[in-house]
């Protein structure tokens, strides 16, 4: 199944990309995708839990996904 992947802020800065779209077995879950994720180039900096929205809905590591899913990375938000 192909699951497209968004990237906002300090992540699109370590992934180098707005979006990537990547397959994933059948029953593959958001922490599957994240491993994936952090296994290659800049996104090994990317936290073991990131706070994701599945189709724009915030979700848990343990969200099965579907194809087609869009999954957007929220990176962490400094205040002041």
């Amino acid at each position: 199944m192909i699951i497209r992947s968004l990237f906002f802020a300090s992540y699109r800065d370590m992934a180098g990309a707005d979006e990537l779209a990547l397959e994933l077995p059948a029953g593959a879950r958001v922490a599957d995708l994240v491993g994936r994720l952090r296994s290659s180039g800049g996104l090994s900096r990317m936290p073991e839990s990131p706070v994701v929205a599945v189709n724009m809905d915030y979700a848990p590591m343990g969200t099965e996904l579907r194809d087609g899913d869009e999954v957007a990375f929220i990176p962490p938000v400094a205040g002041g």
